[in-house]
């Protein structure tokens, strides 16, 4: 299957998606991803009108960075929180990832996806599966029996990479480490409170 492109806004970051067979695809309406969107600064251009993020979730093997990774920031929402990655040059939004890199998933951002709505939709088929609607900021069907469905894959993608050690190819994280190749600016308390009130 043909790649996919990831570029961010400006172009300096570019790479491409592998096995696009092998990914899910979700929209995620929690509060986090609300506030991720609010710190790049145009929430607008990352959610849709109800406050929901288009994921692109599959394993970080498959992902390859062939221009700009000295470009990739990384932020989390707490000391423990998720590692969510964006370009630093133009602030799009990238990834999301685990802290431990074992845990062999990202979450790429529709964003970073460098094709129109319906060449999205060819290769990674319609986002028909709506997570954490209960923070949605207008009504969202839930879609219990299509999260499943999309978990499945993912468990499978995250066991097969720890059986095999295939995790170890991850480009978030210092190879043969646990350390993610940016350092996080974790935000304090009173951050996530104003960009929530934002």
């Amino acid at each position: 299957m043909t790649p996919f492109p990831i570029r961010c806004a400006c172009g300096s970051v570019q790479g491409y998606l592998e096995s696009a067979h092998r990914a899910s695809r979700a929209v995620c309406y929690c509060r986090d991803c609300q506030t991720f969107a609010g710190f790049l600064g145009k929430p607008e251009a990352t959610m849709d009108t109800r406050g929901g993020t288009d994921i692109i979730a599959t394993s970080p093997r498959f992902v390859r960075f062939t221009h700009g990774a000295d470009q990739l920031k990384c932020m989390s929402l707490s000391s423990k929180g998720l590692l969510r990655w964006y370009s630093g040059c133009c602030r799009t939004p990238i990834a999301n990832t685990p802290r431990n890199p074992k845990l062999s998933y990202v979450g790429l951002v529709r964003n970073c996806l460098a094709g129109s709505a319906s060449e999205v939709d060819a290769a990674f088929g319609p986002a028909r599966v709506a997570i954490n609607t209960g923070s949605a900021t207008g009504k969202v069907q839930a879609t219990p029996l299509a999260t499943v469905g999309a978990l499945i894959k993912i468990f499978g993608n995250v066991g097969g990479s720890r059986l095999t050690g295939k995790y170890r190819q991850n480009p978030f994280f210092r190879p043969g480490t646990s350390e993610p190749i940016v350092a996080p600016q974790v935000l304090s308390l009173a951050e996530r409170k104003a960009l929530r009130g934002a």
